[in-house]
């Protein structure tokens, strides 16, 4: 498992706990049960005092946690007969957003999502979910074809932000954001997007002008990233921890401004140690807010999209 500075003396601990068991398979005489149960404890106090108190720069690092669920992993646990759908018919296929036809709880949907990837060949392949032009197209795609099937839309935001080279501003990388955007709050079907790592800028909210906008606990959600901001500020991207605080990223700093709309509690130390609950929780909250969407029509959805995003910084 990748470390994360703070969670130093912890992964020690799991370390010996792993010796520990070594020894006890090597040689069956000896019992340290005992012991191994004492650490184990340890660890939990250790955890629950760790993840209790983080700061905006550590929940930062959780946030990009390499081993955290992705997009994939949410679509294999979450949805049934998935068919996946590439291609914007313009230019090409994006792989940093995957996204398709499926079932949810037995019910029909279109779901998508920015994907990282797991390790080096999948993030290359993925461009570390960082979408070009095609990637926003291709989502638009999705989005109009729900709309007209009358299926709800769920989305889910993990993404430093949107690719910024040469090749995606000349085919047009900020019209198909905007446009994006503009098929979200247009769209006549319930739309629940999820914060699951990172949000980062107009890559996130392009897919995510949704009716109900849901962030796990360690997820951030923000214009610019904390080395960016510091880069601009500070003229330094040494002073990243004071821009994590200063932005108001994290998803409780949100929903105190109104925001998103509810916060997913993640299993004790994260969600990378723990997918499958991660997971079903994830599942269950959208559940939740899609079956309360369900009851309004395609003009109140709309509607309620518009005035929820025009109230924002208004109604703190």
């Amino acid at each position: 498992m990748s470390q994360l500075d703070f969670e130093k003396p912890i992964i020690e601990l799991e370390g010996k706990i792993a010796e520990l068991r070594h020894m006890t398979n090597a040689d069956a005489g000896l019992n340290i049960a005992e012991e191994i149960a004492r650490m184990e404890s340890k660890i939990q106090r250790l955890m629950v005092q760790t993840y209790s108190k983080l700061n905006a720069a550590q929940i930062v690092q959780v946030a990009r946690h390499q081993e955290r669920p992705h997009t994939s992993d949410y679509i294999r646990e979450l949805i049934t007969d998935f068919t996946p759908l590439a291609g914007d018919r313009n230019y090409g296929e994006d792989h940093a957003i995957i996204g398709g036809l499926g079932r949810f709880k037995g019910n029909p949907c279109v779901i998508m999502g920015h994907e990282k990837g797991s390790d080096t060949k999948s993030r290359i392949k993925h461009n570390f979910g960082m979408a070009r032009p095609e990637g926003y197209r291709k989502a638009q795609r999705l989005m109009n074809m729900a709309e007209q099937f009358n299926l709800p839309v769920v989305t889910m935001i993990d993404t430093a932000g949107a690719y910024p080279g040469v090749g995606a501003e000349e085919r047009g990388q900020s019209e198909a954001i905007a446009k994006s955007i503009e098929t979200c709050l247009r769209a006549e079907t319930p739309i629940v997007s999820v914060v699951i790592g990172e949000g980062g800028s107009g890559g996130a909210i392009a897919i995510a002008a949704a009716n109900r906008v849901l962030m796990l606990e360690h997820s951030i959600y923000s214009v610019i990233s904390p080395e960016g901001c510091a880069s601009i500020l500070w003229r330094s991207a040494e002073h990243s921890k004071e821009a994590a605080t200063a932005l108001k990223l994290t998803a409780k700093d949100l929903k105190a401004l109104k925001l998103i709309d509810e916060i997913i509690s993640e299993p004790l130390g994260g969600a990378h140690r723990n997918h499958k609950d991660t997971i079903n929780a994830v599942g269950d909250t959208i559940e939740k807010h899609l079956k309360a969407l369900s009851k309004k029509s395609g003009e109140d959805l709309v509607k309620d999209r518009r005035e929820k995003f025009l109230a924002m910084g208004t109604n703190i």
